[in-house]
């Protein structure tokens, strides 16, 4: 056998010393070494599965000033993601087939790595028609308002609960309650999307969907929230690692919805970490410009899928979490919700790998890669990859970026439409 790639001296998950073979981007053998086209090296590294990303906002067209496919992607790649999901609350939203390929073709001519696109969930929205040109998910669904995202109607959302149900389609879900006049400071923020408020809209929506309907609560940020959910649970990085508590008050760089809670909350958080299924970054840049606004009216949102996994790769070091459930809740549980073939270990995974060395640093936004320019983690440890893998080629070594593997991985209904 001659391969493309084989990764040499891998420690497996199981403690086990072996060569990963790789040909026509997925493992074709896992043991001993064989001829290969190019080899790396990992017994100085921990080797990974890429992760996949269920919630990025990769903007590009009329919000390309603050990321566009290829820097976001380019970010993804440096942090170890081989795989993104957009979210569909785009400039224009993403609510007819068109409307959905083009965003696909967007993708396919500027991404360095997979990704797959999700369809806006709005009245009029074609649900059926983006399920059918590829879509992967459907939402965020906005339960409440946020950046980009209007809010739907108790009656609006039943009603396509329903339609998404009967395609057989994963609904994600942006669960919050919002109330008062637009705050002014990081506490004022918090109060008015408290975290009760986010457990009473998480019950409120698994009302309203159809019994064994497949939900996905994106962004949890209570432990109160991911008690009430009925589906799966995806919790962020800036829930885990931040809380209000770090920032002045007026600090719109940790503006985000929901909003960070205080430091009681967060460690709260870290106490369900057994319960979360996914962690996803809600990568939603915003330009240090729009940043600068006043309180009231500064965007929500923040940077995060270069960091997401980094960040989770030094609490690893730091002996908070296991490196397998960082596999788990990273790449092995989203492919598997996403119905994607999951990386891994095995003859027949998908080769995608970051290879991540023993030494922790301090996150220092001005060598990070995303478009603007700025990270609400600065200072924080993290563990960043040196070498990552997509689709059995080297993608990126040490700040180099090599030839492009994007990827489109369409949904269910495409798939189906296909057979």
């Amino acid at each position: 056998m001659t391969a493309d790639l084989v990764l040499r001296n891998v420690t497996l998950p199981t403690g086990r010393r072996a060569d990963i073979v790789i040909a026509g981007g997925f493992v074709r053998h896992v043991g001993a070494p064989v001829r290969a086209d190019e080899t790396i090296d990992c017994s100085r590294f921990t080797c990974l599965p890429g992760a996949v990303d269920m919630h990025v906002h990769m903007r590009g067209g009329v919000q390309a000033e603050k990321e566009d496919w290829r820097t976001g992607t380019m970010s993804a790649v440096a942090g170890g993601v081989t795989v993104v999901v957009d979210q569909p609350n785009t400039v224009p939203p993403l609510t007819t087939p068109e409307l959905l390929r083009a965003r696909i073709r967007e993708a396919e001519g500027h991404a360095v790595c997979g990704f797959a696109v999700n369809a806006g969930v709005m009245p009029g929205a074609d649900l059926e028609g983006m399920w059918n040109a590829g879509a992967m998910a459907f939402g965020e669904t906005f339960a409440a308002p946020s950046s980009y995202g209007e809010g739907l109607d108790p009656e609006a959302l039943r009603g396509l609960f329903a339609r998404i149900h009967a395609l057989g389609g994963l609904a994600t879900v942006h669960a919050e309650e919002v109330s008062g006049p637009a705050p002014a400071t990081l506490t004022a923020h918090d109060n008015a999307r408290s975290g009760a408020g986010e457990a009473r809209a998480v019950r409120a929506a698994s009302a309203l969907a159809p019994g064994g309907m497949r939900l996905h609560f994106c962004h949890m940020s209570t432990a109160a929230a991911i008690e009430a959910a009925r589906g799966m649970v995806e919790v962020t990085p800036h829930h885990l690692f931040l809380s209000r508590e770090m920032f002045e008050e007026d600090d719109t760089r940790a503006r985000m919805n929901p909003p960070l809670r205080d430091e009681q909350t967060r460690r709260g958080l870290w106490a369900c970490w057994a319960k979360i299924d996914v962690i996803a970054s809600d990568h939603a840049p915003h330009t240090l410009r729009e940043k600068a606004l006043p309180f009231q009216i500064a965007p929500s949102g923040v940077p995060g899928v270069e960091t997401m996994v980094p960040l989770l790769v030094a609490a690893v070091r730091n002996r908070r979490i296991t490196l397998a459930s960082v596999i788990e809740k990273t790449s092995w549980r989203p492919a598997a919700i996403l119905g994607i073939p999951r990386a891994g270990f095995e003859p027949g995974d998908r080769a995608d790998f970051a290879l991540y060395p023993d030494e922790v640093t301090r996150i220092d936004a001005s060598r990070l890669h995303a478009k603007c320019g700025w990270s609400p983690f600065e200072g924080l440890n993290a563990v960043f990859p040196e070498e990552v893998v997509v689709r059995g080629r080297r993608a990126y070594s040490c700040g180099e970026y090599y030839e492009p593997q994007p990827a489109w991985y369409p949904g269910q209904g495409f798939l189906s439409a296909e057979d």
